[in-house]
């Protein structure tokens, strides 16, 4: 594959992936659909789609990154580069990416197992009890609670990973099969 074919895949990669998370401005308008965000989709279909690894880590974090900016100026009315709690969101994203990268063969099915796999793992790391303080105990019964209180967040993500990750990898899987110049090498060598 040339390096122009390649630079070619990746603008598109990039651009699908910065238009999908121009969709968290949208959210914000719209409280009731918080967690309705297409950040897991994008970091799997990040995690599937770029050939060279580095780059499905490196471009939808510094996205997310970038897009956190603007949504907690829109919250807060000041700029927020980092905040401890971000650590612990993008070692998520990125354990999202790595699930990602194990989708070889893209069909309905390995998509939906990712995406129902990287929200549960979410779910069950950014709701641990010692992350929010004093709010909940630091015990088992601490933890079912922020689990149990979390569940609307859960059920929006596993909703906007379907619909992101339906608009995200449906589309490239359409593009590709009209545009030859989006295949990678190895499907071309197919």
């Amino acid at each position: 594959m040339s390096a122009y074919n390649m630079n070619t895949r990746n603008t598109v990669l990039i651009l699908m992936i910065v238009g999908a998370i121009a969709m968290r401005f949208v959210t914000f308008e719209f409280q009731h659909l918080s967690n309705f965000t297409p950040v897991g989709a994008v970091a799997l279909f990040a995690g599937t789609y770029f050939t060279d690894k580095w780059k499905s880590f490196l471009v939808p974090l510094v996205v997310l990154f970038l897009s956190n900016i603007g949504i907690n100026y829109l919250y807060t009315g000041h700029i927020t580069l980092f905040s401890w709690f971000d650590l612990v969101t993008y070692s998520c994203f990125a354990l999202t990416v790595l699930i990602g990268t194990l989708i070889t063969r893209v069909n309905v099915l390995n998509v939906l197992a990712g995406s129902v796999a990287s929200a549960v793992l979410f779910w069950l790391i950014t709701d641990l009890p010692f992350l929010y303080g004093t709010y909940y105990t630091h015990d088992m019964s601490g933890y079912i609670t922020s689990l149990t209180n979390a569940l609307p967040f859960l059920r929006n993500m596993l909703i906007s990973d379907a619909v992101f990750g339906l608009a995200l990898y449906g589309g490239f899987e359409l593009a590709k099969n009209k545009y030859t110049i989006l295949r990678s090498r190895h499907e071309l060598a197919m």
